[in-house]
């Protein structure tokens, strides 16, 4: 079964006026407290921090990020010779919003088959164009706004997996496993999805249509995914 699930911003308690703080790295979002008080009452507090909780959540999903752009050039390929064991260690401060203090250069490094050095690692914004991650274990891991463009997947294990806003164009996923895996605003266009397991995965109702577009996509996962 395939769960849909809609995000919602949270209300800002006691706060009535933001500040946005721009920095290189995105913003920074400060609800203020109400300092007209006495006059408006608590309703006006009430909207005054239901707007700021309206704001804050605006700024933080407009803030700027490192996902490439359609006709976007990608950065030069890293020369570190060590840049595809970055990956067993991971993006240690990008977290979810995908914002990094070192490009993770995942290009064309080849994990087939591996078990146990990606299990649970943050590849958030990781760039991973023409990689190989077939049979990979990537259980547990976070790939938010990951760049896996090209990239080959046949039979990888992405359970409990975040994945969002990940660009999988033209990526091979045939027999990739998204089993109870979080698949928010990412996209899949031209990507081979054969046999592609999505038991229990948590899909909104918006990317659900989107992938379903995908032709390669088996009948009976149609079923199961509520294709129509």
């Amino acid at each position: 079964m395939v769960s849909s699930c809609l995000a919602s911003p949270a209300t800002a308690r006691g706060g009535s006026a933001l500040r946005l703080q721009f920095q290189p790295r995105g913003c920074r979002v400060t609800c203020l407290a109400d300092a007209g008080g006495a006059g408006s009452g608590g309703r006006a507090k009430a909207v005054g921090g239901f707007a700021c909780g309206l704001l804050a959540a605006w700024a933080v999903a407009s803030a700027p990020s490192p996902v490439i752009a359609a006709g976007q050039r990608l950065p030069p390929l890293s020369t570190d010779p060590k840049r595809c064991e970055a990956a067993f260690v991971g993006n240690t401060i990008g977290q979810a919003n995908g914002v990094y203090d070192k490009v993770l250069d995942l290009r064309f490094c080849d994990f087939t088959n591996d078990k146990s050095n990606l299990k649970g690692k943050t590849l958030s914004a990781a760039l991973m164009s023409g990689a190989k991650f077939d049979g990979a274990d990537l259980t547990e891991v976070v790939m938010s706004k990951a760049y896996a463009v090209g990239a080959s997947f046949k039979g990888t294990n992405f359970t409990n997996a975040v994945i969002d806003r990940a660009n999988f164009g033209k990526a091979d996923l045939e027999g990739a496993v998204f089993k109870n895996t979080v698949l928010s605003g990412s996209t899949f266009d031209e990507a081979n999805m054969k046999d592609v397991d999505f038991e229990d995965t948590l899909i909104g109702y918006i990317d659900l249509q989107k992938l379903c577009r995908n032709t390669s996509i088996n009948e009976d996962t149609r079923l199961e995914l509520g294709c129509r």
